[in-house]
């Protein structure tokens, strides 16, 4: 399976220090994470918010991406989905990289992306629902 978590959840997974449930998604064998240029930006973008510094340290940061880097799939995207796909544009790339990739899954706490439940072949869930689903 291929699946996409959105930024959100790399976040929430970075407060809440969650490097092990990290680990165990990203060598889970049923499937491979995907990411790209843009998604790792916004990571990064989102990090250094004062708001979010206040929680994390650049260590933290540094061992979230490499963590990433040596157990994620790179992709570019070379397909983009239609502006008209979802309400949030900020959120169209996901959609370009799961029709790019062929994503099974889309993980997402972003109700914009949610509300739609599934764009073309790509299930969105949110990540309780892929926990249960993956029975972790």
């Amino acid at each position: 399976m291929k699946v996409i978590i959105d930024t959100n959840l790399w976040i929430s997974f970075l407060i809440g220090h969650q490097s092990q449930f990290v680990r165990q998604m990203l060598t889970d064998m049923r499937f491979d994470v995907y990411v790209c240029t843009r998604l790792i930006e916004e990571i990064l973008d989102v990090a250094t918010r004062d708001k979010i510094r206040r929680y994390i340290t650049q260590t933290d940061i540094d061992d979230l991406l490499a963590i990433i880097n040596a157990f994620s799939q790179f992709a570019i995207i070379h397909t983009e989905a239609p502006a008209t796909a979802i309400r949030d544009p900020k959120d169209l790339y996901l959609l370009s990289l799961a029709e790019t990739i062929g994503a099974d899954y889309i993980v997402s706490g972003d109700a914009d992306l949610t509300d739609l439940g599934q764009y073309n072949q790509t299930k969105i869930m949110k990540l309780a629902d892929f926990k249960a689903m993956m029975q972790y």
